[in-house]
């Protein structure tokens, strides 16, 4: 077996659609399986004749007390060896009021807190432990169905690692926060900001207007020499270790001018280089 991908997080924040996902990726998939199970479905998987490369699993709050027994299943099946990584899905408090609201669907804690908001808190104090030693952390906050698709996809789908990792390039800002999932995160709010110019603050990163105002800046030019240089050198030393994905988040304040516009020339340079590379723009549309 070449990968084996562990899914947990908060109920409601995608994990349903993540399998989905990992299963149209041609991933041997289990929903919900017992923590005390993981070693015996690793065997069987090692033992199967049908060479099945790639599996996944979802674990998450309905373990009820076999929860904190992971962890230490976890390190074992590292110390044996097992190409196993750990995704954790979270979202916020209120989007996940609404989505359960929107599907009707009880929280699988409700029976025993009494109330959605208890719930959500309680479920998310127990799985804190598994977030602390996920290897990828995604908030689904402000994800489409569609957007969250594609993000597994390019980062589970493209890539073994032998070639490189697929990059995955995405602009915000940061009145909104800090993507959790990013592996290298650049602020670039330093640079002069287009907000401020008459003409062009209606307008965002992706319009050549706004692309020619930042060309214009002499800042603009060393950082993005700096910056393709710097990743240039980190990819293939990502790649020599096996490394699938790479998470690269820049930031300005409203994720709509500056960070939209060097996210968008960072893919063309990688593009170039022929690096698979995908470029999303989380805040968009957010102002």
């Amino acid at each position: 077996m070449e990968r084996l991908v562990v899914i947990t997080g908060l109920s409601g924040s995608g994990k349903s659609l993540a399998v989905n996902c990992f299963e149209d990726l041609g991933f041997f998939c289990v929903d919900n399986l017992p923590v005390a199970l993981i070693h015996p479905f690793r065997a069987l998987i090692q033992r199967s004749s049908e060479q099945i490369k790639s599996a996944a699993l979802v674990i998450d709050a309905r373990e009820r007390t076999s929860l904190d027994q992971f962890p230490g299943t976890l390190l074992g099946l590292r110390d044996m060896g097992s190409p196993v990584k750990l995704l954790f899905l979270e979202c916020s408090d209120d989007t996940l009021k609404q989505r359960f609201s929107e599907t009707r669907r009880p929280h699988p804690m409700a029976g025993i807190m009494g109330s959605l908001e208890k719930a959500i808190r309680a479920e998310r104090k127990a799985l804190e432990p598994l977030r602390d030693i996920a290897d990828r952390i995604i908030d689904t906050t402000k994800y489409t169905p569609h957007e969250l698709r594609a993000f597994l996809q390019n980062t589970y789908g493209l890539s073994t690692g032998k070639d490189g990792p697929v990059v995955n390039l995405v602009s915000f800002g940061f009145k909104y926060g800090v993507p959790a999932e990013a592996d290298l995160l650049f602020d670039v709010r330093f640079l002069p900001n287009p907000f401020f110019e008459e003409g062009l603050r209606q307008l965002d990163g992706r319009t050549q207007e706004v692309q020619d105002f930042l060309n214009g800046s002499s800042l603009t030019g060393e950082f993005m020499k700096r910056l393709e240089e710097f990743l240039d050198f980190l990819i293939p030393q990502y790649a020599a270790e096996g490394k699938t994905y790479l998470f690269v988040a820049l930031g300005c304040t409203g994720g709509k001018h500056r960070s939209v516009a060097l996210a968008e020339r960072l893919g063309q340079y990688l593009t170039q280089r022929h690096v698979p590379c995908s470029v999303s723009h989380r805040d968009l549309g957010s102002e």
